[in-house]
């Protein structure tokens, strides 16, 4: 029963500039990032992971509190 099943979906990559753009349609907020996956024929989950690294990059993701250092975290 080999080779019966679906083929392996191919792994596309996608330039900086083109996730930047996506990232930028689903904070604008007129469109779910599940909208715009659908849209761009994307994973939503492709999206959703772009969105939390663009917040990393600029410093407003929340990171649960995993990677930060108990002593950066102390205040005083």
């Amino acid at each position: 029963m080999e080779g019966m099943g679906k083929q392996p979906r191919w792994r596309r990559s996608f330039t900086p500039e083109f996730k930047a753009e996506i990232v930028e349609l689903c904070q604008r907020g007129d469109r779910s990032a599940g909208q715009v996956a659908k849209n761009f024929d994307l994973t939503e989950t492709a999206v959703r992971e772009w969105l939390k690294q663009a917040e990393r990059d600029a410093g407003t993701g929340d990171s649960g509190g995993r990677h930060r250092s108990p002593v950066l975290n102390r205040e005083g």
